[in-house]
């Protein structure tokens, strides 16, 4: 995947990831539904692919207005994926074309491979994880809209010790797949099932649209490091 396309996918990607988030606001106060209507007109134009380095600097600087509003990244995890991407499609079109351009948006794929890997070590190293308890307090007790069906999981402890070891498996073993491109495509595909399950069972939808959106970025970058070898 050439730079140029990878980096437009991206920004497309981004762009409906926004106008999902912005959507969640229609029945919001006025001053939310302004807010997040001037981040869909600017998602729409750079979905359009309108002067994106001028859109993207403007969602940036909208961003900092967001982030004023709720005092931070108001729902966590996908947030902040949402603003790196973001940051980094603005640097990458505005730095000087060549090294520096690219290396914006290799950071970009970078934090989200660390993102996974980080995610097993912090598992990795507790008890409540490597035994399936984590998970079972998951479905037993979680605020998340959990289904009594799902609940009756928490009684399944031998599953949710291989559920837990999958994914903690899955997570370390995420940076090899950078060493060949099936594998990359295979463990992009196995992740992003992997996000639309938690969205389908606990609501976390935002986090399928933001992490997708930045797997453009890993599979150039993995391109370019098979050249490299």
């Amino acid at each position: 995947m050439t730079f140029e396309i990878a980096h437009r996918v991206t920004e497309i990607l981004l762009a409906l990831a926004f106008l999902q988030q912005s959507a969640e606001h229609i029945f919001g106060t006025r001053d939310t539904r302004q807010l997040y209507t001037t981040r869909a007109v600017l998602s729409i134009a750079l979905l359009l692919g309108l002067q994106s380095h001028w859109i993207l600097l403007g969602l940036s600087a909208h961003s900092l207005i967001v982030l004023h509003r709720h005092n931070g990244p108001y729902n966590g995890g996908s947030d902040r994926m949402g603003l790196l991407i973001l940051y980094c499609l603005a640097l990458s079109q505005w730095l000087p074309s060549g090294i520096l351009s690219h290396a914006a948006f290799a950071y970009l794929a970078l934090q989200v491979v660390l993102s996974y890997f980080i995610s097993r070590q912090v598992k990795i190293v507790s008890p409540d994880w490597r035994s399936g308890q984590a998970l079972r307090e998951v479905f037993s007790f979680s605020a998340y809209p959990v289904s009594e069906n799902l609940r009756a999981f928490a009684n399944r402890p031998y599953l949710l010790w291989f559920a837990s070891w999958s994914v903690m498996s899955f997570e370390v073993l995420f940076p090899l797949s950078l060493l060949n491109t099936n594998s990359l495509i295979a463990v992009l595909m196995i992740a992003s099932a992997f996000h639309l399950a938690n969205a389908c069972l606990f609501g976390l939808n935002r986090f399928v649209w933001f992490w997708i959106a930045a797997y453009p970025s890993i599979m150039w970058l993995q391109g370019r490091l098979i050249q490299g070898l």
